[in-house]
């Protein structure tokens, strides 16, 4: 059971079956200027909100966000091998998010996203837990990219990916938001960052 730490947060697993847990993500996740804005629709209920954690959130390398102190979820944040968006040979010769690479071996690269409730919102949290997403990333898990998207007109995930280092990449049009009710279609900024460019960071 993997739990990492930073300064303030502590990111670890989603626990399932726990009334509370589910609660406390209901009460965040029903605020229509959380999900909409990361591509998935607003909780209707805890009960809603207790299946979401068994069967999305509750996966290797998903972790809750929790402040130091308190075991309260305030968002969540993980890594996912099964996106296809686009080749770069320069960083794996294969493309993002595919998983396996054509030999078979382990994943060279993946995407990442993030979402934190609005109270901590403004506060630094979000680049402090994608800092800490990254060095694990890289040295924990040995990938050579990492890369993440999001809404062009989201400034603040733009802003969030820019501190943390991700460079743009190109945009994705038209992209049908497949978690939101009815025919939802977006542009989306797809920004990443390689090992050599995150290790180059810390020696800044």
């Amino acid at each position: 059971m993997t739990v990492l730490q930073t300064e303030r947060l502590v990111l670890r697993p989603w626990k399932v079956d726990n009334e509370l847990e589910a609660q406390v993500l209901y009460r965040y996740a029903s605020n229509p200027e959380i999900g909409p804005s990361a591509g998935w629709s607003i909780h209707n209920s805890s009960q809603e909100s207790a299946d979401i954690i068994r069967t999305v959130l509750a996966v290797p390398n998903t972790f809750a966000i929790t402040m130091k102190g308190n075991d309260e979820p305030i968002g969540s944040i993980g890594l996912s091998y099964g996106t296809v968006i686009f080749t770069s040979t320069e960083v794996d010769g294969n493309r993002y998010g595919s998983g396996m690479n054509s030999e078979g071996n382990k994943p060279q690269a993946c995407e990442f996203g993030y979402w934190i409730a609005k109270p901590y919102w403004g506060r630094g949290l979000v680049p402090e837990a994608v800092r800490e997403l990254l060095r694990y990333g890289f040295a924990d898990l040995g990938l050579r990219a990492m890369w993440a998207r999001h809404d062009v007109e989201n400034i603040k995930s733009q802003r969030v990916m820019q501190k943390c280092g991700l460079s743009y990449a190109g945009t994705m049009h038209h992209v049908r938001m497949e978690l939101l009710p009815g025919e939802v279609y977006r542009d989306e900024d797809v920004r990443r960052i390689t090992r050599a460019e995150w290790s180059a960071r810390k020696t800044v």
